[in-house]
């Protein structure tokens, strides 16, 4: 497989079968740590130890095992999990179309890109087509990573895209909660309206970013400087008291975008004047 593909085999559509391969559509990103020896500042390394024998496991002597009751395996090799292996490991048949709004948003696992092998390119091109004009999502399951998945397909910037989902089994109850006998009136519902208005807009993940980690990093340079990190000012919040005037300081804190956008640009004009 290409460096990326994670799954490579065929979507049936019909008796149309599309030759696509995936790849991951995001990863998430995060400052890593190893752990060393405080005293010598050496990377520890890790061994897996069998108790039984007092000595420590090279990999190859390692098989599956699951354990069905305390201490008692059942041992499981790959060649008995790739022999009852579901089609789906190799052909991901729609079994129906949906519309997208109809999958609760709770049920989203992974995303992937589709891509097709050059086999299947038509095919692939008429899928897209129809499910653009159409507006179903497809949905199917792929057996891959030794389980399978629900997926929904969709059509995304003139290509396909694929969500694992959740079973339903899966996914948790709400939480049972205390019966809530607070009520709101009339006057605090239009206040916190208007305050969603003034704060609403398209969405545009470029805008944030993850402090926590830049900070990580920022604490990382500086330590290996010989330097230290003033540590940031802690933020306490408190339970809102006066509803309504909570409100209204946010709706006299919080300006349109389309407000803030003028004054920048009206400021922008001062300055070249």
């Amino acid at each position: 497989m290409a460096a990326g593909t994670v799954w490579k085999g065929y979507i049936a559509f019909g008796l149309v079968s599309i030759p696509v391969r995936l790849h991951p559509a995001a990863r998430a990103e995060h400052v890593s740590f190893h752990l060393v020896h405080a005293k010598d500042n050496t990377r520890v390394k890790q061994q897996l130890w069998c108790p039984t024998d007092e000595r420590a496991v090279p990999r190859e002597e390692l098989v599956n095992g699951y354990e069905i009751k305390k201490g008692k395996f059942v041992q499981v090799t790959d060649e008995e999990l790739k022999k009852i292996a579901p089609k789906s490991t190799e052909t991901m048949e729609i079994s129906s179309f949906v519309e997208l709004a109809d999958v609760d948003p709770i049920y989203y696992d992974t995303s992937y890109y589709v891509a097709p092998e050059a086999a299947g390119k038509k095919a692939y091109r008429l899928l897209v087509a129809a499910m653009e004009k159409t507006g179903y999502a497809a949905v199917a399951k792929v057996g891959m990573h030794r389980r399978e998945y629900i997926v929904v397909i969709r059509p995304h910037q003139n290509g396909l895209a694929l969500h694992t989902l959740h079973y339903r089994n899966e996914v948790r109850a709400v939480p049972a909660q205390e019966k809530n006998g607070a009520k709101v009136d009339s006057r605090e519902v239009e206040m916190a309206e208007s305050l969603i208005k003034k704060l609403a807009g398209p969405f545009k993940p470029e805008k944030f970013e993850d402090e926590y980690r830049t900070r990580v990093q920022k604490l990382i340079d500086a330590k290996a400087k010989g330097k230290e990190l003033k540590a940031e000012p802690e933020k306490k919040m408190a339970p809102v008291i006066d509803l309504m005037e909570a409100l209204k300081q946010s709706l006299a804190k919080k300006k349109p975008a389309a407000q803030a956008k003028a004054a920048a640009v009206k400021r922008a004009h001062a300055r070249a004047s």
